[in-house]
């Protein structure tokens, strides 16, 4: 009874291994507009689509997320965050003063006094209460939309443009 169980056991493991390996994962599912879905259900926000105005030139000033209160800063990039990122961190031009967002800021929203080029080249991410001693402006917006997400858009310079243009901005949510 031994010999024949032990031949059978490889077989048995080989089996098991054989159809777990076989499982096909599920792609990510996308509705337009909509989250995605992961595999395991869970939900994924689109990026969203954010333009804003401030009131001075902040484009190659860090930004980091402010409490509230103001009194301390809650979210702030890694160095090596805007290292991968290279220049696509900066917000891009839009018209009538209008800019992108490209790193995900919020009404929340303060500028450091230091540069992104000055940021990449810290051996390390300063403390957020270092940071906060570097603060240019806690409250640099006059306007910030979101207007959808930014897959939504097949020419996102262009046709952002054209709703500011033409007076479309209505269509977009206001944040500030």
């Amino acid at each position: 009874m031994k010999g024949p169980a032990l031949l059978l056991l490889p077989i048995l493991i080989f089996g098991i291994v054989l159809v777990s390996c076989s499982k096909k994962s599920q792609p990510v599912i996308a509705e337009k507009n909509e989250a995605k879905v992961s595999p395991k259900g869970t939900s994924m926000a689109l990026p969203p689509c954010i333009i804003y105005k401030t009131k001075a030139d902040y484009r190659t000033n860090v930004p980091v997320s402010l409490s509230d209160d103001k009194t301390r800063i809650t979210s702030y990039p890694d160095v090596s965050d805007i290292r991968k990122q290279a220049n696509s961190v900066n917000p891009q031009e839009l018209s009538g003063g209008y800019l992108l967002d490209n790193r995900g800021i919020g009404p929340d929203v303060a500028f450091l006094s230091i540069t992104y080029q000055d940021y990449i080249k810290q051996a390390k991410t300063p403390s957020a209460d270092d940071l906060f001693r570097q603060l240019l402006d806690q409250d640099p917006l006059l306007e910030m939309y979101q207007c959808g997400n930014r897959h939504q858009y097949k020419d996102i310079i262009r046709e952002l443009n054209d709703k500011i243009d033409s007076g479309f901005l209505s269509d977009c949510k206001k944040i500030k």
